[in-house]
């Protein structure tokens, strides 16, 4: 059934958004054409939030060591937020290359696993099999 998510950051200057993504985040990524580029996310979680209004979400990406981080975009001049500690997590939010805020996370709350094989080590074992039959 559903097999990811995609998520989209829009920005004013992407090029530079990118380069952090690629340079300073480092994270993998192919290129679908054109030069634009998908960058592939660490594991992932969604929480359903009470709202007056419908059609907002949010993005945060999520660390082990907020402390390290916020070292780590130091060195790199990034401007991050004080960090913020929640019940929930420790969170900052760091000003990307293009002007936008994004939040990063350590969080305090037990995070869920997903107990199904990745589409990758599935496609992996088909091709096996496949190969086996020739």
């Amino acid at each position: 059934m559903i097999t990811g998510a995609h998520s989209i950051i829009y920005s004013t200057d992407t090029k530079a958004d990118i380069d952090f993504f690629k340079n300073v985040l480092q994270f993998p990524h192919v290129d679908v054409g054109h030069g634009w580029l998908i960058f592939a996310l660490p594991p992932s979680e969604v929480a359903i939030h009470p709202s007056t209004e419908n059609g907002l979400h949010e993005l945060y990406l999520i660390c082990d060591d907020i402390k390290a981080f916020l070292q780590l975009m130091k060195k790199h001049q990034v401007t991050c937020t004080k960090i913020d500690e929640q019940r929930w997590g420790s969170i900052t939010y760091i000003t990307l290359p293009g002007g936008g805020k994004l939040g990063i996370y350590q969080p305090k709350h037990v995070r869920p696993v997903n107990a199904k094989k990745t589409t990758k080590t599935k496609t992996a074992a088909t091709k096996k099999k496949v190969a086996k039959k020739k």
